[in-house]
């Protein structure tokens, strides 16, 4: 398959730049991946396609403050985001400054923190940082929010409360599952009254979530590592349901992909691990039944999965009713739910 086949236009002043006033106030675009059919809604109606016995599973990463501005030796200006916490204090960043920086370059970030380069993998550098007992706890007082490239403000308190789920758990993602920030307490209380049962993994999103396909054949594409868990209990959960021929809906794209990595031999296991996995279209879904989740940018590897999940057909006509309908896109934008194509 060719990138081009994943591009569309998108006026940029449907680009959300700030979320809803409340969460759960966005729209909600149901497609039918088997029959094509689209019904405009609101995302509080997402009770009205939910049944008892149903199993959401939501991803509960954090989001860690992972953008650092730092000084060099030189007393150059460097912007670093960081990728993957690898320990304690150890990350793999990325690194925006005037020249690329050396093994055994230094920065200091803020009052008496610093951090050596130890070296070069890809795209990123693994940095050390001096005298760092706790990583986390050095972001929340010297980093800030990592807003997405396509969101044009500087992260704000504002920010810091809405680029996080209301049951973000575990801190490691650099980017949120913003599928997931459309829920509030309330709304995931009212699931559970109807008696949708809700699990959760864990997949810390990474910073090349957002990086461009840059070749023209897909095959040709390498997917950044992203580490995943999937509990015990969200396994268990899963086959009760299969047994009672209830649905399996994903909350994010994020929570699928980490649903069909620890069922890649071709059934689902649970336990912890690193995926590449990279779904497009032909792609045989294993676990996942329906799909909650945001609009994607053009040619991404989002928009390919989601290609694969309803159908290509589907998604363009979706994305065309979606722009003459003036829905918000992307991370702070509105929602669709998809039924997966069966055909």
């Amino acid at each position: 398959m060719l990138l081009d086949e994943f591009d569309f236009a998108l006026p940029p002043d449907l680009i959300a730049q700030t979320p809803a006033a409340e969460r759960g106030a966005s729209r909600l675009l149901h497609l039918d991946g088997r029959s094509g059919a689209l019904a405009d809604g609101r995302f509080a109606q997402l009770l009205e396609h939910v049944a008892a016995g149903e199993v959401m599973v939501f991803n509960d990463t954090r989001v860690i403050k992972a953008r650092l501005l730092g000084t060099k030796e030189s007393g150059g200006k460097v912007e670093v985001l960081i990728e993957r916490v690898l320990s304690q204090d150890r990350a793999l960043a990325q690194v925006r400054a005037s020249k690329s920086p050396r093994a055994g370059g230094r920065l200091r970030f803020g009052d008496g923190v610093s951090a050596q380069v130890l070296g070069r993998h890809g795209e990123f550098y693994e940095w050390q940082f001096d005298d760092c007992a706790d990583f986390c706890a050095l972001l929340d007082e010297h980093g800030s929010v990592p807003l997405p490239p396509y969101i044009t403000h500087t992260a704000d308190t504002v920010d810091e409360a809405r680029y996080q789920t209301v049951y973000a758990r575990a801190p490691g993602a650099v980017a949120a599952p913003t599928a997931g920030l459309h829920f509030d307490t309330a709304m995931l209380n009212a699931l559970r009254a109807k008696g949708v049962i809700v699990a959760h993994v864990t997949l810390h999103v990474g910073a090349g979530t957002f990086q461009p396909v840059r070749v023209n054949d897909l095959s040709e594409h390498q997917m950044h590592s992203e580490w995943y868990d999937v509990p015990q209990a969200t396994k268990s959960a899963i086959a009760v349901a299969r047994a009672n021929g209830k649905k399996v809906l994903a909350v994010g794209t994020t929570s699928l992909r980490a649903l069909e990595s620890a069922a890649a031999s071709g059934e689902l296991k649970a336990g912890t691990g690193d995926t590449r996995l990279f779904i497009t279209p032909g792609y045989t879904f294993r676990v996942v039944d329906r799909l909650l989740t945001n609009f994607h940018l053009p040619k991404s590897t989002l928009l390919m999965l989601v290609s694969a999940f309803a159908g290509m057909d589907n998604i363009r006509r979706a994305y065309r009713h979606a722009i003459e309908q003036r829905y918000r896109f992307f991370s702070y934008g509105d929602a669709m739910l998809i039924e997966r194509n069966t055909q």
